[in-house]
């Protein structure tokens, strides 16, 4: 899919609406950059009318030689002979006027039909994987953990994620974010035979970091509405088009996390150092065991990981049986940021606990980037830190072997 790159979120979003779905949006050149070292199929770059035209210029020189069969389509305010000479001296393969929505759309049109003659129709496609973010019981910052693993992920926009809230009763994703949507889950009720990807991705809403959001039913009582089979039906949709796509789940083993967990690749397991939760999470994984879920692709997340509550790291491993990938300490950081509607990822990118989040997301995500030691944290998060899990991310994923009924 192409990607648009504009620092003005507004003209980011009104050029998505005009191209195919599954678009990304980035807000500047070096995450472009970036989208494009992850998906060499690309065939379009669209460079916004904000950015610097000689920047975007530059753009079109090195693409023009280290990956001919994407084509850069520039919009500019100003189209004028001069623009245009220079445009096509660099290797631009079209140039629209700003607010030509339907011009950048036909350009990207074209940019796909040369893109399939120099290199044929497109092969086998790479599914996504999902990411179920889980714990057995609530209160434990599951949501806020998915919320910036989910933006982890995404990196700016280097990666195509989808957010799905499925907490069906009482969801927080959108207000964590401060989104406002106008479509959730509870649209896609009746289609889970014939949901595809143009009309799940008229259900979705993007946050302004690049993050696509499945937003959860506005009232409890849409909950008993969204079946199993529209759980698996969307969730496969969204494999289709994008990289990641991190699940928010209730603290349950309803049908509807169940049916999650059976489409899981990698399951965080998001626990933290007291007596009632620990006892709750020995028994999710007994249960997860029995069912023969994400066995080997489990990785535990210990939130307001505190030395001085008498229940160490150590002790948490020896009691749950797996190692902790990833430690964040208590912080007023967090919980400040959460308040704001601003996650502790994108407001406070050098804060230890989004440092332990995006080595998660690196791991999970197959880079290869050291991750910090795990260490305990004082109450006001002086102190977190992270360790790569030992499950590892390339094996084959389990599956939900236990047929349910009804």
């Amino acid at each position: 899919m192409p990607v648009v790159t504009d620092t003005e979120d507004a003209v980011v979003t009104a050029l998505l609406d005009a191209l195919p779905s599954g678009t990304q949006g980035v807000d500047s050149v070096e995450r472009m950059r970036a989208w494009l070292d992850l998906h060499p199929d690309e065939y379009a770059v669209v460079l916004g009318p904000h950015l610097d035209l000689d920047d975007a210029l530059k753009v079109c020189e090195d693409l023009r030689t280290t990956r001919p069969t994407v084509s850069v389509v520039l919009v500019r305010t100003e189209v004028d002979t001069a623009v245009l000479t220079r445009a096509m001296q660099a290797g631009a393969r079209d140039v629209v006027p700003h607010g030509d929505t339907a011009g950048v759309a036909a350009a990207v049109s074209r940019a796909h039909e040369l893109h399939v003659a120099l290199r044929g129709p497109s092969g086998a496609h790479q599914l996504g994987r999902v990411v179920t973010v889980f714990s057995p019981k609530g209160g434990v910052g599951k949501t806020t953990m998915a919320v910036n693993l989910a933006l982890a992920l995404a990196d700016g926009g280097a990666r195509r994620v989808c957010l799905v809230d499925l907490d069906l009763a009482f969801g927080d994703v959108a207000i964590t974010m401060q989104l406002f949507p106008t479509h959730s889950i509870e649209h896609a009720i009746g289609s889970e035979h014939d949901l595809d990807v143009d009309q799940l991705d008229d259900l979705l809403t993007r946050h302004d970091k690049s993050l696509m959001v499945l937003a959860a039913p506005a009232h409890p009582d849409a909950r008993e509405r969204v079946t199993p089979a529209l759980v698996t039906r969307v969730l496969r949709t969204l494999r289709e088009s994008f990289d990641h796509v991190v699940v928010d789940t209730a603290p349950a083993f309803d049908e509807q996390v169940l049916t999650a967990l059976d489409e899981t690749d990698e399951c965080i397991i998001v626990a933290t150092l007291d007596v009632p939760t620990l006892k709750n999470v020995k028994v999710a994984l007994e249960t997860l065991d029995m069912l023969d879920i994400a066995r080997g692709h489990r990785h535990l997340l210990l939130n307001r990981a505190d030395d001085a509550v008498g229940i160490g790291p150590d002790k948490v491993e020896t009691i749950l049986g797996m190692p902790i990938a990833t430690q964040v300490g208590s912080s007023i950081a967090i919980a400040a940021s959460t308040n704001s509607g601003v996650p502790l990822v994108v407001d406070s990118p050098d804060h230890p606990g989004s440092t332990a989040l995006r080595a998660l997301a690196a791991s999970l995500a197959g880079d290869s980037v050291p991750a910090p030691a795990g260490t305990g944290s004082t109450p006001e998060g002086e102190q977190a830190g992270a360790q790569e899990s030992q499950n590892g991310t390339s094996r084959g994923k389990a599956r939900f072997r236990m047929r349910r009924e009804g």
